[in-house]
């Protein structure tokens, strides 16, 4: 398996992943991960940002994973939220970029343990 962390925002970040929302979000992503066969590791939705680490089949590369979460996460929460498409540019949820990093250079262990501290900062 390989383990990647990786960080995107919505179009002009937005600070529109909040509550029902930002629940959603994450049973989407959760999602997602099983359908791929990944484990997600660490996860936090932000009002204007998500940070997933995840480890997959070394089979996906990293830009089709970011491609697959970001296209298929937007597709559902535009879906059941259909009062964010106003807030979507042509209805594209997420921006086009994206960070991913893997967890080589640093240990999965502070990679998990930063979006930890992340998560309880903003709680």
């Amino acid at each position: 398996m390989c383990n990647y962390h990786f960080v995107w925002i919505p179009k002009y970040r937005r600070s529109i992943l909040v509550g029902k929302v930002a629940e959603y979000t994450k049973e989407v992503l959760e999602e997602i991960a099983k359908e791929l066969g990944c484990e997600i590791i660490a996860l936090h939705v932000e009002s204007d940002h998500i940070h997933l680490f995840v480890s997959c089949p070394p089979r996906y590369a990293p830009s089709y994973l970011a491609n697959y979460f970001k296209g298929k996460s937007a597709r559902k929460i535009l879906q059941r939220f259909p009062e964010l498409k106003s807030k979507a540019n042509r209805g594209k949820l997420w921006t086009r970029s994206y960070f991913v990093a893997t967890a080589g250079s640093v240990s999965s262990e502070t990679i998990k343990r930063y979006i930890e501290e992340a998560k309880s900062r903003a709680d």
